[in-house]
């Protein structure tokens, strides 16, 4: 495949008749000319020696291979590297999203759809140099973008990776396809780096945060400061002349059975604390996975009325840039 597939639309951002339309370079790409991204990489990598990447704060020398609650070490563990078509269709478009999964998770959340690989760390360990090559590979294969699932206890791994990969072409947008659960700290140090952020907000209940997910009670009070910190950086979704996204915040919440994860209250949140043309897909596929039957309140699907009932709370609050 030819490598002039990947070239830039353009050398700066051009405005079209559509605001939400755009073109422009992938970030990560003038951080580096202007000589920033090896200072990131450094500050992220000291995160290791005492590792508060994430809220968990578990504070443990990742450097030294110890494990926190996320259990991974500092070497990068991936499960899979595809063109995915199961995405939002602005990061589908013809050609797939390239999805890098990522072993292990910071969340320990009991209706876990991928728990094989996020709890029980299903994966094989690579270098950061290793990690780049996939990177490409994807890229090569015709992706959009490139899509980092569960991405956050391996960041300072991810932007090293990146600065690897730029001089060996890496054109396309990065993806940060993250449970929400972020410091903010973190996301300061990927400003710049990220182009499309891709959070999913679960809950707005402390309480049912802390059943759920593995006792992170602070879940509502960080997943709120890292919505408004993304959108801070990227602002709301552009996509390309052919609809593909290049640049902005696209946010996943599933509903869950009996009014879980405070539907209501996140929508309210969106529209008034971040913008009422934010990108938002909520979903529907709910099912009990992984520990989930041992949870009454979750050992079921949602029912069609309890859908509808999200959709009438985003017409109601203004949201209507809803994924189809």
């Amino acid at each position: 495949m030819s490598s002039a597939l990947f070239l830039p639309l353009s050398l700066s951002r051009t405005k079209a008749n559509n605001k939400n339309i755009t073109r422009e370079y992938p970030s990560y790409l003038e951080l580096e000319k202007k000589g920033l991204l090896s200072k990131r990489i450094e500050k992220l990598f000291s995160i290791y020696e005492n590792c508060h990447l994430c809220p968990r704060d578990c504070r443990v020398n990742r450097a030294k291979d110890e494990i926190g609650n996320c259990q991974a070490t500092s070497k990068v563990k991936i499960s899979s590297a595809a063109p995915h078509f199961g995405e939002e269709a602005p990061l589908v478009g013809e050609r797939g999203s390239g999805t890098i999964f990522f072993s292990n998770c910071g969340l320990r959340c009991v209706f876990c759809q991928n728990y094989k690989i996020s709890i029980e760390g299903e994966g094989v360990e690579i270098s950061d140099r290793r990690l780049a090559e996939t990177m490409i590979k994807v890229q090569r294969m015709g992706c959009h973008n490139i899509n980092l699932v569960t991405p956050t206890h391996y960041v300072p791994n991810i932007v090293k990776a990146i600065q690897i990969a730029i001089p060996m072409g890496m054109r396309i947008p990065m993806v940060y396809n993250t449970s929400g659960y972020e410091k903010l700290e973190t996301l300061q140090l990927l400003d710049g780096i990220i182009d499309i952020y891709l959070p999913d907000c679960k809950y707005m209940d402390p309480e049912h945060a802390a059943i759920y997910s593995g006792g992170v009670h602070n879940y509502p009070h960080y997943a709120k400061i890292a919505l408004k910190e993304m959108y801070r950086q990227v602002g709301d979704l552009k996509v390309d002349r052919r609809g593909i996204a290049v640049r902005g915040l696209m946010i996943r919440h599933l509903v869950m059975p009996n009014r879980i994860a405070g539907t209501e209250k996140f929508l309210k949140f969106v529209a008034e604390d971040l913008s009422k043309t934010s990108y938002l897909n909520i979903m529907r596929q709910y099912r009990p996975e992984y520990k989930a039957f041992d949870y009454p309140k979750i050992a079921r699907r949602i029912t069609s009325s309890e859908y509808s009932e999200a959709l009438k709370w985003a017409k109601k609050y203004g949201l209507n840039r809803l994924a189809r």
